[in-house]
């Protein structure tokens, strides 16, 4: 690199957004420091070179013998590693920082000098607590629950007559397909909260969309469903979660229309390797302000008693699966919503 492309390199280094990139060649003292340092710790960068110490003071009294032992280490015990730790800002706010240390070798095999980059992982830490509480509420409330209504539903089956029997089994078929979802929602939640991947797979479009109506129907006697045409016997790149996609904008349609009887149309469409699922209803609609954020964490209408987590879930969930979902106006009234899937390659 030219020197006179340094200047410029250093400019964009030094106002990375939450990042801090420091170099260090004689150990405890620090030849340079980003001054993205000051979002990272909550002092500047040049505070850090004329005094390490200063860095302590900022690091939260549990994880300073893990920094302190990194800065001590021995030139030979030095390896390219990633350990995180939390800042004290001088406000009392706590950050989460991750670092990546990179030992720089000659040919012989002595340090140079060691390279480190520190993010401010804050966000994706609140993000894993809230999905390991999720995690534990799906692992043990719902299911302590259910488990009870099962085992009620088991001794009330000496007791209903022929007509009961059948609207029981309905009940306990409903409350099995629940335990399924908080399994698979309890792995989702853990898959995200350890930075993994959901398995994607091929899975059958008809079998689940099919299942998710049937459901609809039995839980919403006053609703008329109608499927349009067939729902083609088609494969699509998702996994078991896809039935909370259809689940909850299915939900939606009902719950948040007015209509003595609502009415709700899902159509198939099936086009070269895309595949959309056209559900309209026939509800107030949805205002274009509302439209324009519905599918953000939180984002709920203003006469909504939900979380407003379930089109962002909707949405979290088909970006896994390389699908996308847009919503529109249906004719008269209503809204529609189209969910575009893709078929395995």
């Amino acid at each position: 690199m030219s020197k006179s492309a340094e200047p410029d390199f250093q400019s964009l280094v030094d106002y990375l957004d939450g990042i801090a990139i420091w170099i260090v060649s004689d150990l405890g003292e620090f030849d340079h420091v980003s001054a993205g340092a000051e979002d990272i710790w909550g002092i500047s960068a040049e505070t850090i070179r004329n005094d390490p110490s200063n860095l302590l003071d900022q690091i939260h009294s549990e994880d300073v013998k893990t920094v302190v032992s990194h800065m001590e280490a021995a030139p030979q015990q030095i390896s390219e590693e990633s350990y995180e730790t939390r800042a004290v800002h001088p406000d009392g706010t706590v950050r989460w920082v991750h670092t990546r240390q990179i030992p720089i070798r000659d040919s012989d095999g002595t340090l140079q000098r060691i390279a480190g980059i520190c993010t401010d992982i804050t966000s994706q830490k609140h993000r894993e607590q809230e999905f390991e509480a999720l995690n534990r509420v799906l692992r043990h409330d719902i299911r302590n629950d259910l488990s009870i209504l099962l085992g009620w539903g088991e001794l009330l089956e000496a007791y209903v007559d022929d007509d009961g029997e059948a609207i029981l089994e309905k009940m306990m078929s409903a409350a099995d397909h629940i335990v399924e979802l908080t399994e698979i929602a309890r792995d989702y939640a853990k898959a995200i909260a350890n930075r993994a991947e959901m398995e994607i797979k091929p899975v059958s479009l008809r079998a689940i969309l099919k299942q998710e109506v049937e459901l609809r129907r039995e839980f919403f006697p006053q609703a008329q469903f109608t499927v349009v045409g067939e729902i083609p016997d088609v494969e699509v790149r998702a996994n078991e979660m896809l039935s909370s996609v259809f689940c909850n904008l299915l939900n939606n349609a009902v719950q948040h229309n007015e209509k003595d009887e609502p009415v709700v149309e899902i159509r198939v469409e099936q086009r070269d390797e895309n595949v959309t699922v056209h559900i309209a209803d026939n509800g107030p609609g949805i205002s274009t302000e509302v439209r324009d954020s519905l599918f953000k964490e939180g984002q709920k209408g203003i006469n909504s008693s939900g979380t407003g987590l379930g089109l962002y879930l909707v949405k979290t969930l088909l970006e896994q699966y390389d699908g996308d979902i847009t919503v529109t106006e249906n004719d008269p009234t209503g809204t529609e919503f189209h969910v575009e899937l893709t078929q395995p390659g």
